[in-house]
């Protein structure tokens, strides 16, 4: 029974494809923690993001052939990629969660700047705790938890964002500053609890 590198490869997907265990095994855990942290960025709580990091991984594996057939390609990027879209895909289709206030006016922002690490006085952002700050993504509202994350922490360009989530781009923006303002409001919120916890 072969044992295959960590280093994801088509070597590794074709035999993740051939329902090999080994390398199944092998990619699962080479790859759980860090998916496991993007769905806690994505969902609105622990349970909800265990239950869709499964999901992901199932889909990932459905979409292993199509990965490995792109020469030249950067499976890691593909495969991480394909997840986040199955994560946006599933939290997308809990319509009674997602659809609530996800309707917001768009405004002229073309020259915002959705940069969540800028001019705030009060809090250093890039000191806070990694705990903190999933906690207070997971507090925002569907539709701006997923714009929020998939534009300014994974990079995706607005107009990607806007048709993963099936929403124009001016309500991608709206979203975005939303987004923004509401997530230095909860970290301001969920440091003042944690601080007065904190036995004297």
């Amino acid at each position: 029974m072969p044992i295959y590198s960590f280093m994801i490869n088509a070597e590794l997907i074709s035999a993740c494809i051939k329902n090999d265990k080994t390398a199944k095994k092998q990619f699962f855990e080479s790859y759980y923690k860090k998916f496991a942290f993007i769905a806690l960025r994505y969902s609105k709580n622990k349970t909800q993001a265990e239950s869709i990091v499964l999901s992901g991984f199932s889909s990932v594996f459905k979409q292993l052939p199509q990965i490995k057939n792109q020469s030249n390609a950067d499976y890691d990027k593909l495969i991480r990629d394909h997840f986040i879209i199955s994560l946006v895909n599933e939290i997308k289709n809990i319509r009674n969660e997602y659809y609530v206030s996800s309707t917001i006016k768009a405004t002229d922002v073309k020259d915002k700047s959705y940069d969540l690490f800028t001019d705030s006085v009060y809090i250093d952002f890039r000191n806070i705790k990694e705990d903190d700050l999933i906690k207070s993504l997971q507090e925002l509202v569907p539709s701006q938890r997923l714009a929020f994350n998939l534009h300014i922490i994974d990079g995706y360009d607005i107009s990607l964002v806007s048709t993963l989530l099936e929403t124009n781009e001016q309500t991608i923006k709206s979203n975005i500053e939303k987004a923004r303002f509401n997530l230095q409001k909860n970290i301001e919120k969920n440091l003042k609890i944690k601080h007065n916890e904190q036995p004297v």
